[in-house]
């Protein structure tokens, strides 16, 4: 539906065109002088038709620049991971789905690995060898102290005990990365039954499974097949660029805000990260934005639009936004006022960043100048007949 507003105005420049049809018009082209050329001729109103018409003296401001650009969502390197299995061997079910949230440890695969009952068997009998290693070092302990052992006995049968304690220790860290759990490596070591030792692929970090690489039956070579990729989403990268002088206004802490087209609403978040290095080919520098992701919005390789919030203040010529209009070839311009308070001149003017409800005006305009507010395609339309 039309809006109220929309309404309004088609109606008010229809009116206008019409009580307009008799005034002086200036020459159109003269928007498409270099900024800041002046037109031969003006477009005069009527004093019924200036009360239409708002203006303000163009000054020199301070402002703190923002900086327009774009940017690409990656996941938090810090709250993400791919999980790479640990084991070989096929897939024997797979437990999760994309979607699924999972905490530190929870069980997302299992997997047949020939390798499991192996090191089930090499944990029992390290614990057996450690225990007699353990014996033999506690009775040599005391018959040394009773002038019964030579030192060099005494000696060996601790150096024994250590060798048994790091093989132990080796076959628990084999069980850990073939995703037997804790408790259930207890039972082993105790010589209980342990229905909870699987060969499985646990996740490393609490997240949302955000991809599933492997299929039941695949089969996965440890150490270099990728399984699953879990990411935290309440939290993203935005990685953007920025170009030349631009650089001198953004810091690590810079406040940025970030929109994109499937939601109104905007995100803020924080450089915090500025690349050392330019890009050989774009001249342009790398800049990661950490931005909380409510209601996750944003994500993995979505296109945004970055607004960096500068944190050093210049000087220099605002005009509002609500002022400029465009030509046929986007090319910007404004309406002056003149020593004539009825006739106004249109100007060619070259835009810097937006910095709120305002364009920086990098040429076209001095300070002092008179330029049309409201009331500006009004003109527009006026010189046209």
């Amino acid at each position: 539906m039309i809006s109220q507003t929309t309404r309004t105005l088609a109606v008010l420049i229809v009116g206008v065109a019409a009580a307009l049809a008799g005034c002086g018009s200036g020459n159109k082209d003269s928007a498409n002088d270099p900024p800041g050329a002046a037109p031969d001729s003006g477009i005069t109103i009527t004093e019924a038709q200036r009360s239409q018409f708002l203006t303000a003296t163009i000054e020199r401001r301070a402002f703190s620049p923002t900086i327009l650009s774009t940017g690409t969502v990656a996941f938090n390197g810090d709250k993400s991971t791919q999980v790479i299995s640990a084991i070989s061997g096929p897939v024997s079910r797979i437990l999760v789905n994309p979607g699924d949230s999972v905490g530190p440890g929870q069980v997302l695969a299992l997997v047949a690995s020939p390798d499991f009952a192996g090191a089930i068997a090499g944990l029992r009998k390290a614990e057996t060898l450690l225990r007699n290693a353990q014996r033999i070092a506690a009775l040599d302990e005391k018959l040394y102290a009773n002038d019964a052992l030579a030192r060099a006995e005494l000696d060996q049968a601790k150096s024994d005990l250590a060798s048994a304690e790091a093989d132990r220790d080796a076959t628990v860290q084999q069980l850990q990365a073939l995703g037997v759990d804790d408790a259930a490596i207890t039972a082993l070591r105790d010589g209980k039954p342990a229905p909870g030792a699987i060969s499985a692929i646990r996740a490393p970090i609490a997240g949302i499974v955000v991809e599933k690489l492997i299929n039941p039956g695949q089969l996965l070579q440890a150490g270099s097949t990728p399984a699953f990729t879990i990411a935290d989403l309440s939290s993203v990268w935005v990685m953007g660029n920025v170009f030349g002088d631009d650089m001198a206004a953004i810091r690590k802490g810079t406040l940025v805000r970030i929109s994109t087209d499937v939601s109104a609403d905007t995100l803020e978040g924080t450089v915090d990260y500025v690349g050392a290095l330019v890009d050989p080919e774009s001249k342009a520098t790398p800049v990661r934005i950490l931005v909380p992701n409510r209601g996750h919005v944003l994500r993995q390789n979505m296109l945004v639009n970055v607004t960096f919030r500068g944190t050093r203040q210049r000087e220099g010529i605002l005009v509002p936004v609500a002022a400029v209009l465009r030509d046929d070839d986007n090319l910007p311009y404004v309406y002056l006022g003149t020593t004539d308070r009825d006739r106004f001149l249109r100007r060619r003017i070259s835009l810097g960043g937006r910095t709120g409800d305002f364009y920086e005006v990098t040429a076209g305009l001095k300070a002092g100048e008179v330029v049309v507010t409201q009331g500006a395609l009004y003109l527009d339309v006026a010189g046209s007949q």
